[in-house]
């Protein structure tokens, strides 16, 4: 299973050193229109959890996030290695978890800069960490969705 960790670090090492480089090379509060109208780089600082809610409580993320990376490993060691599929969602979720902890630990406030519009809907500004941890779970969802249906009609 040494490859899931691999894929998680792969997803740490993107998202810092894109990070490193909104950091580096813009101001806060800069963008760089990339689709106009629809995407942009955004430099933004959050010191909260996704859309900023519970800004300012650093404490609380170390240890939920202490608490998330514990049970993905446990879950990694234990279940993952009769499924690719959820060894790949728990990765993704693994490199998410750790990709902001870092910004949180090091920084005191998470690098975002994915910026969308939909129309003039701005939705919260994201990172590639962020976009791990979603896709995992969604993964993850999809796996057990199919993992219970399977176990279903093999119990008919």
């Amino acid at each position: 299973m040494w490859w899931v960790y691999i894929v998680a670090l792969v997803v740490v090492l993107f998202d810092q050193a894109s990070k490193w480089i909104v950091v580096r090379q813009m101001e806060v509060g800069e963008s760089i229109p990339v689709i106009d109208s629809f995407f942009l780089i955004t430099s933004h600082r959050n010191t909260g959890a996704a859309w900023g809610i519970l800004e300012g409580q650093m404490l609380f993320f170390y240890v939920i996030t202490f608490v998330v990376i514990g049970f993905v490993v446990y879950y990694i060691n234990k279940y993952a290695k009769d499924s690719k599929w959820l060894a790949i969602s728990l990765a993704f979720i693994l490199g998410g978890a750790i990709g902001n902890f870092i910004d949180r630990l090091f920084r005191k406030e998470v690098v975002d800069f994915f910026d969308l519009y939909f129309g003039s809907y701005n939705y919260p500004i994201f990172n590639i960490a962020d976009s791990s941890l979603v896709v995992g779970v969604i993964a993850m969802l999809i796996y057990t969705i199919i993992d219970e249906r399977k176990k279903k009609r093999s119990a008919n």
